[in-house]
């Protein structure tokens, strides 16, 4: 009897949960309608009302009279049907497609305002949300799209990080922060979310007490890339999983309290650690989490609501995939085929299934590719879709004997692209297409770069990896590639032209330290290809045995890259195309809008 009471109790407390989450998502979407009417109306400035769009997570493009809607999808998991109604706004209301970031979150572009509110409904109504994704707020918490999946797996960090964007959304802390705040979970031997970059990262650890094996994490923090980036510093070797909550509060109430509210460029947590020192930042924490432990603090979700990261509380049954299309058997080799399972296959701790990745160029899907894959998941797998920080969808819970029938149905979707986290398999933000601080057209040049660098098939440069950010920003994460670019422009015979810094050398060396990359030299952006393939084919005839990338470029020094590279930096005879951005008919020309960190 007191088995069954103790279920409904928890029944009962889900409930009021999933009940006082919607009625406060609803009001405060009707909130942000009538903030909007009065702005059409000219009842607020824009200054007024810029930061009730930003809470909600919609920003201005630099396209007057439209706004960009960035959803949150906490953990980078969502189910099928969350994901159809993601293809269902993208077909209604965002010129059908979405675009997927390096935070696991869903932009959609190209929006009037007046439908905005239309659209948080329809979020709301499969328990998604905008709230917080842009601001400055804790953002969109990320996590490894496979944990609990892959055999290096430490545990499962899913529910410890639905749990803690749960416990800081919507918060009076976390509501007016001086600058964005970001948090990472990993949940793998390797650091494969890159906490290092972030404000908070939390690995998974097990450590031996008493004979017992315990949870905890390795907390690092003031992490950040952008113009100055910066590794995170390591403030807990184990931190007990109880006290996980409480200790990011007490980080969050330090940056509260010591961010820099008067100039944005420097007010993330890293600049607060950098300009008093990471020892005082640290008795700082120690003492706010000594006041959360003795007073109080903010309680930490012990449910989340239905749908929300990915929580199911009725899990569908693993799909057979009897609805997906019949492959006939066919004795032929199937190259094309064998090469998707060597790149884009990988087993899973489960017997008998397997992980499959899905390279979405430029992170861009189309509302027909979502239905698609949530039809996939929902049909073959677990009905779960996960994004990666790479801007790719992972499927799980594949049964290994349907993997063709998979393959098949991806390749009707245009989406059986091979090469996955090989370097064809290329990371940008938006760029200048829509975001106001965006310099070029960072998409159109990812594209570029994937058909330079196609032919080469030596393993050591299929393994390297390229990142390119319209702006110095490093939303695209230019600075932990092999090969990382960001815009800028410079101006040939009085006319502006189209620039990308290129860096050489970043992401973590063997020594699990993060290295940021060398900066080398700024190239037109309509030569940053013959750059990329001048830069593989030395690597490719110069480097030493068991050499790695950044090994190579250390070994050279930037000097010799420069050299390697100075013809193109100001051409002697420019051409046409040299003045326009890849993608673009006309002349390039400098255009910024106000920042609003859209990428």
């Amino acid at each position: 009897m007191a088995y069954v009471e103790a279920v409904l109790d928890k029944v009962l407390e889900q409930q009021r949960v999933e009940a006082d989450y919607d009625r406060i998502v609803r009001e405060d979407i009707e909130l942000f309608r009538q903030a909007a009417e009065a702005y059409t109306a000219r009842q607020i400035t824009d200054d007024q009302f810029r930061a009730q769009r930003l809470r909600r997570g919609v920003y201005g493009q630099r396209q007057e009279g439209v706004q960009m809607v960035r959803t949150k999808v906490p953990g980078g998991k969502l189910t099928a049907r969350q994901l159809e109604q993601l293809a269902l706004i993208a077909d209604k209301y965002g010129h059908g497609r979405g675009h997927l970031t390096t935070r696991q979150n869903v932009q959609f572009h190209f929006i009037p305002l007046a439908d905005v509110p239309t659209i948080l409904h329809l979020l709301a109504d499969v328990r998604l949300t905008t709230r917080e994704a842009c601001y400055n707020t804790v953002r969109n918490v990320t996590a490894c799209p496979t944990a609990g999946l892959r055999h290096d797996d430490v545990f499962d960090v899913t529910p410890y990080a639905q749990r803690t964007a749960f416990t800081f959304l919507h918060r009076e802390l976390t509501d007016n922060m001086p600058r964005k705040f970001k948090i990472a979970f990993c949940g793998c031997a390797s650091d494969c979310m890159v906490g290092a970059i972030h404000d908070v990262g939390a690995r998974a650890v097990i450590r031996e007490e008493h004979g017992e094996n315990k949870r905890g994490f390795r907390l690092v923090i003031g992490g950040g890339l952008g113009p100055l980036p910066c590794e995170a510093r390591l403030l807990d070797e184990f931190l007990p999983e109880e006290q996980l909550i409480p200790r990011i509060e007490a980080i969050l109430r330090v940056f509260n309290a010591h961010g820099n509210r008067n100039n944005k460029n420097k007010a993330r947590f890293k600049f607060v650690i950098r300009e008093r020192g990471f020892d005082w930042v640290k008795a700082q924490i120690e003492r706010a989490y000594a006041d959360i432990v003795e007073h109080g603090g903010i309680a930490p979700a012990e449910e989340v609501p239905d749908g929300f990261g990915g929580f199911e509380l009725n899990p569908q049954a693993l799909g057979s995939g009897a609805l997906l299309p019949i492959v006939q058997p066919n004795s032929a080799p199937d190259p094309a085929f064998d090469r998707w399972l060597e790149t884009n296959v990988a087993g899973q701790k489960q017997d008998g299934y397997a992980l499959v990745d899905v390279r979405v160029d430029q992170g861009n899907l189309t509302g027909n590719q979502m239905r698609g894959l949530a039809r996939i998941s929902r049909e073959a797998g677990d009905g779960l879709i996960r994004f990666t920080i790479d801007q790719n969808v992972v499927l799980a819970f594949i049964p290994v004997a349907n993997l063709r029938r998979v393959y098949s149905a991806l390749s009707d979707l245009g989406l059986a692209s091979t090469g996955v986290h090989e370097i064809e398999d290329v990371t940008t933000c938006p760029g200048a297409w829509t975001c106001n601080l965006g310099l070029t057209k960072s998409m159109t040049l990812g594209a570029a770069l994937q058909g330079a660098v196609a032919s080469y098939g030596d393993p050591e440069i299929r393994k390297l990896t390229i990142k390119i950010s319209g702006c110095p920003n490093s939303c695209g994460q230019h600075w932990i590639a092999d090969l990382g670019f960001y815009g800028n422009s410079r101006k040939i015979d009085g006319k502006e032209v189209p620039y990308y810094q290129m860096l050489l050398g970043g992401g973590y060396d063997g020594g699990g330290m993060m290295r940021f990359g060398l900066a080398i030299s700024s190239i037109p952006a309509r030569l940053a290809p013959a750059a990329v393939t001048r830069i593989l084919d030395h690597y490719r005839a110069s480097r030493l045995a068991g050499e790695t990338f950044r090994e190579y470029v250390m070994r050279h020094k930037v000097e010799h890259f420069r050299a390697m590279v100075a013809d193109l930096i100001k051409p002697a005879e420019p051409f046409p195309d040299l003045f326009k951005d890849w993608g673009d008919e006309a002349d390039f020309s400098l255009k910024l809008g106000r920042g609003e960190c859209a990428a």
